[in-house]
């Protein structure tokens, strides 16, 4: 698991700077479109949906936003229609691009993804090309000052996580991705503070790169990330701590 706490703190970083720019709101709203027309209105019944209200309401999103975007994928309300669609690709240095979109447009949004790979120095690729360097896992990042380490471990037994990681700075927990939703609702009755958290694509195995292609990588899932239509990016560059250092000052 080498690389995902650096990985976190990116997304973390990139979650407040999507809050910045309203970015998120619109990105938690879809989901619970695509939640709802998926699996129902009833949270009860549908973890997803439950997970993405938990998220919004998280992210202070307004109650009213929440209802509307479910009854709109309940079919309840007229409105878009989104498809999820997953790109496959390659940025610098031949990293692995993995893009999870949602979309009531494909052709625009596959010439615009295309775009921002060719002009990165990547490409898109076939379906296959490269999903198969990665996992899905639930992914949950807690404080260290929450619990200690024996607590994490009877934690993650308790809730049924796969693997529980200490990283320098916070705790790793993974689970099975259909099992998220359950560690999650089991996370919040403990009231134990979860800081990060994904249904997440996980590499297998990750590839390092010198800074200046580390850096056009990380520009590029940037540009990828502020498409309207695209909800994660994820990649197999693990960013070395030198690299993090560097960046960060830049």
């Amino acid at each position: 698991m080498a690389g995902h706490s650096k990985w976190a703190q990116i997304k973390r970083k990139k979650a407040v700077t999507d809050a910045r720019r309203g970015k998120l709101w619109t990105k938690l709203l879809k989901e619970l479109t695509v939640a709802a027309r998926l699996g129902g209105a009833d949270p009860a019944g549908n973890p997803r949906l439950r997970v993405g209200i938990q998220e919004a309401r998280a992210a202070n999103v307004p109650s009213e936003n929440i209802e509307r975007a479910v009854n709109r994928g309940a079919g309840l309300l007229d409105g878009v229609t989104y498809e999820e669609l997953t790109y496959e690709g390659y940025g610098p240095g031949g990293v692995a691009i993995l893009i999870e979109a949602m979309t009531d447009n494909k052709n625009r949004t596959v010439s615009e993804l295309r775009h921002l790979l060719s002009k990165s120095g990547g490409n898109l690729g076939e379906n296959g090309c490269v999903a198969w360097m990665f996992v899905k896992r639930g992914y949950f990042v807690l404080e260290k000052d929450a619990l200690d380490e024996d607590e994490l471990m009877e934690l993650a037994l308790a809730v049924g996580a796969e693997d529980a990681v200490v990283e320098d700075e916070v705790y790793e927990l993974y689970s099975a991705p259909e099992d998220y939703a359950a560690v999650r609702d089991e996370l919040e009755q403990r009231q134990i503070a979860v800081s990060s958290q994904a249904l997440a694509m996980l590499p297998k195995s990750e590839v390092e790169l010198d800074l200046e292609t580390t850096a056009r990588v990380l520009r590029l899932v940037d540009a990828l990330e502020d498409q309207e239509d695209v909800q994660n990016v994820w990649s197999n560059l693990n960013v070395s701590e030198e690299a993090m250092a560097a960046l960060e000052e830049a």
